[in-house]
């Protein structure tokens, strides 16, 4: 038996922080929904189990992480980095944001699969490079591969994003 209104309350509460975390690893926000949906029917069926872990967020987060990994269907949109866009001024108004998370998102769909859940484990979530080894099962000289590789590509596709945050 599902405990539904315990979930409801749990999704409603983590469900906005859970699509953040669905977007920095998937850099689409369609994929985003498919994968963070998939995700909540899995905990949904498991949430007897979830809610009694010690943190059950994480919990679902480690649960997205395995679904994406698994996922074996291409990916339905190929995202080309363009020339950077326009400079806006030193003003930071909403279209400078929107700006700005248009060109993250065209930034993460240039980078794999593992390599956005590496980013993501390491400056997201703040996990250690052991930590993020043993979540996925690699060595921790591959998870510097990883994170180095995604890094000088964000650098070379978005570097507008490095000025923001190293001004």
């Amino acid at each position: 038996m599902i405990d539904t209104e315990g979930f409801r309350d749990f999704v409603a509460a983590r469900g906005h922080a859970l699509s953040r975390t669905a977007f920095l690893l998937t850099g689409d926000h369609g994929q985003a929904e498919d994968l963070l949906q998939e995700t909540l029917v899995k905990a949904a069926t498991r949430w007897r189990r979830v809610s009694a872990a010690a943190d059950p967020e994480a919990y679902v987060r480690t649960m997205m992480l395995n679904q994406l990994r698994t996922w074996r269907r291409p990916r339905r949109l190929t995202i080309v980095p363009t020339a950077d866009l326009p400079d806006s001024g030193p003003h930071h108004d909403q279209s400078t944001q929107a700006d700005l998370k248009i060109m993250l998102g065209r930034a993460l769909g240039v980078l794999t699969a593992k390599q956005r859940i590496v980013l993501y484990l390491r400056f997201y979530e703040d996990l250690p490079e052991s930590a993020v080894a043993a979540q996925l099962g690699c060595s921790v000289g591959t998870v510097k591969r990883h994170a180095h590789d995604a890094l000088n590509r964000l650098r070379r596709v978005a570097p507008r994003l490095l000025e923001r945050v190293c001004p």
